[in-house]
């Protein structure tokens, strides 16, 4: 890769994960969207357990971006191309992660051609990260999501609608699939400049502050730090029942202004935190907040990176990053 992740988390991971990696060995994995946040976490970790416990496994990784996986790791395939036609694996796969994200009004194309691949290949595992967005709008009398609640996307929302639409059509075709609802993260890779609110804190971190909040401050969110995603991502992908929807995300809610004198206090900024808007009167604030009892009950995660302790090591990297650019 060309930025590697702290080794500590690294060796977090794989802490975490070791007693079911022997279940990888010699397997052939497919992992699409490779060059994103969460596809870049799975490579890595990936690379590391197959050379730290020699599983001899092979990881093929699909992206737009073949630059963006430079690693002289034999056990790291890189395939160029789309989701919606790129070319099959000569290797038989036992493993399938679809972590491409879509922006289109439909993705049925890019899931039918991975259900075609999976046909092709005996119906490999498919893990799937869809996103908390599918439940819509969380309401404010409850304090969080679950899996069983029944909610719609935003009409505006095709990203949203996109991912409960495969979720849909991957759990009517057939395959062993499951399905993850990623909500919010924090952790080296995660882009500064986008509708993140920790990315875009840690960038204005990153220039001396102030931390700007564009909203009133008052959403409710919570961060799971990326090292600990990893950690639950491929615990489903081993041990997550078939055609089972798990939450993964923290359950500790934090206000976006107490985010943002989070990042303040721990990156040491001394121009402080300015809000943009004023809280409306008697408003409750909106919240995005997982249930994650079924993914503790059931697999035993649970978040085990403080929020402070990820916005630390989120900050650190990106210094190290821009240094070395």
């Amino acid at each position: 890769m060309t930025h590697e992740f702290p080794e500590s988390d690294l060796r977090h991971v794989l802490a975490q994960t070791q007693s079911f990696w022997p279940r990888l060995a010699g397997s052939n994995v497919l992992l699409t969207g490779a060059s994103g946040f969460v596809g870049s976490w799975l490579v890595e970790t990936f690379l590391w357990a197959n050379r730290q416990l020699k599983l001899g496994a092979r990881l093929y990784a699909l992206t737009r971006h073949p630059e963006t996986l430079r690693s002289a790791d034999t056990s790291l395939l890189v395939l160029t191309g789309d989701i919606k036609s790129f070319r099959f694996p000569s290797a038989p796969l036992h493993y399938i992660i679809h972590a491409a994200v879509e922006h289109e009004t439909t993705n049925l194309p890019g899931a039918q051609h991975l259900l075609e691949i999976a046909r092709t290949y005996g119906d490999p595992r498919i893990l799937f990260t869809s996103s908390g967005a599918v439940y819509g709008e969380q309401p404010s009398t409850l304090s969080y999501v679950a899996e069983d609640f029944i909610g719609t996307p935003l009409p505006d929302n095709i990203y949203a609608q996109g991912k409960l639409e495969l979720e849909q059509l991957l759990l009517n075709s057939g395959p062993d699939v499951v399905i993850a609802r990623l909500f919010a993260f924090a952790g080296p890779k995660l882009p500064l400049d986008k509708n993140f609110a920790v990315g875009n804190f840690v960038r204005d971190a990153l220039r001396g502050g102030p931390i700007c909040i564009e909203g009133d401050g008052t959403p409710l969110r919570s961060y799971l730090y990326a090292a600990d995603l990893a950690v639950w991502l491929w615990t489903m992908l081993i041990h997550g029942a078939p055609a089972r929807t798990y939450n993964v995300g923290s359950d500790q809610p934090v206000s976006i202004l107490e985010l943002a004198r989070t990042v303040e206090r721990v990156c040491g900024v001394t121009r402080g935190v300015s809000v943009a808007q004023i809280p409306a009167s008697g408003e409750p604030p909106k919240r995005y907040i997982p249930s994650i009892a079924r993914a503790r009950s059931e697999l035993n995660l649970q978040p085990l990176v403080t929020l402070e302790d990820g916005i630390q090591r989120m900050y650190e990297w990106y210094q190290n990053y821009t240094s070395t650019k």
